[in-house]
C-alpha cells in the first residue's frame, strides 16, 4: 500500500499498541485525511512524536475524537496540546474540536488541573463535545461522526466516519457488542482490536473468532487487525486465525506508518 494518498483521502496508523509498552508503536492512535477532515482518532502515548515522524499535519488537525479513557488510548493528549501550544509558527488560531462519550470534558478538567490550562485553551479555540452511545454529529467538514456503547469501559464507544469519499470505522476496545456488526457495515475500512486469543480472552476484547463474526456481519472493504498483545503476535499470523475462524476478506495487520489510501478500490486488495 502506497505510503501517500493515491485517491484523496487515507487513513494512516499513528499507533497500534497495547498496554504493554513496545519499541515499534506507541498506543492506540489512527489518522483520517477524507473530504477535508483531518480526524485523529484516539491519541495514545507517542502519538505526537508518531505524527510528526510520518509526515503528518498534527498542527492542522480539524478533529480530535476519543473512544474511551484508558491511557493507552489518551495518553499523549498532554503531549499534543503542549505542542499545539508552543510547538507552532505562526501560532494556530482555528479551532480544534474534541469528540468523545460523556465524561470527555472532565476528563480534560482533569488534566489541565493536574498538568496546566493549556489542554483546554492552547492559544485557540477547543470545542469540546460529548457524543453520546446511538448518536451522531455532523462535523465542520462535512464527515459525520456516529457512535455505539460497547461492553469495554463505562465510557467506551465505536465510532465510525462517513463521508461523501469514504466511510472507517474503528472498533475502539470493545467485546462483544451484537450491535455492532449492524453499526460498523459499509465501511471501507474497519480497525478492529483483536487483542488476544480465542483461549485468553475476556469479556472486554476481542479474539480472533469474535473478530471473524464482527467482520461477516459489517463486510468492510478492508479489516484491519490492531490493538494485538505483544506475545499474541509473536506465536501467531493473526489474520490467518481470523481467515481460519471465517473471514474470507481481505484482512491486514495493523503497524505504525501504515498508510490506506481512501477510498479502498477493492482490485487493490486480496485476501489475507
Amino acid at each position: 500500500m502506497s505510503a501517500a494518498p493515491a485517491r484523496g483521502g487515507r487513513l494512516v496508523v499513528v499507533g497500534c499498541g497495547t498496554v504493554v509498552p513496545e519499541g515499534g508503536t506507541g498506543g492506540s492512535s489512527y489518522y483520517v485525511e477524507v473530504d477535508g477532515g483531518r480526524v485523529l482518532l484516539d491519541c495514545g502515548p507517542g502519538a505526537a512524536q508518531s505524527l510528526a515522524r510520518h509526515g503528518l499535519p498534527w498542527s492542522e488537525l480539524t478533529d480530535l475524537v476519543v473512544t474511551h479513557f484508558h491511557s493507552d488510548h489518551v495518553g499523549a493528549l498532554p503531549g499534543l496540546f503542549f505542542g499545539l501550544r508552543h510547538g507552532v509558527r505562526p501560532p494556530r488560531e482555528t479551532a480544534l474540536d474534541v469528540w468523545g462519550p460523556p465524561g470527555t470534558r472532565r476528563l480534560f478538567e482533569t488534566l489541565a488541573e493536574a498538568l496546566g490550562d493549556f489542554l483546554l485553551d492552547p492559544g485557540f479555540p477547543v470545542e469540546i463535545h460529548e457524543i453520546g452511545p446511538g448518536r451522531s454529529a455532523e462535523l465542520r467538514s462535512g464527515l459525520r461522526l456516529s457512535a455505539c456503547a460497547t461492553p469495554h469501559t463505562d465510557e467506551s464507544q465505536a465510532v465510525r466516519l462517513d463521508g461523501t469519499s469514504a466511510a472507517v470505522g474503528y472498533t475502539g476496545d470493545t467485546g462483544v457488542e451484537p450491535r455492532l456488526g449492524e453499526f460498523l457495515s459499509g465501511l471501507d475500512v474497519l480497525v478492529a482490536e483483536c487483542s488476544l486469543t480465542d483461549e485468553e480472552v475476556g469479556d472486554n476484547h476481542l479474539s480472533p473468532s469474535r473478530v471473524a463474526a464482527l467482520a461477516r456481519d459489517a463486510r468492510p472493504e478492508l479489516l484491519l487487525l490492531t490493538h494485538i498483545y505483544p506475545h499474541v503476535r509473536e506465536r501467531h499470523d493473526v489474520g490467518a486465525l481470523v481467515a481460519a475462524a471465517g473471514w474470507s476478506g481481505p484482512t491486514r495487520p495493523a503497524r505504525e506508518g501504515l498508510s490506506v489510501p481512501l477510498p479502498v478500490d477493492p482490485g487493490d486488495l486480496t485476501p489475507g
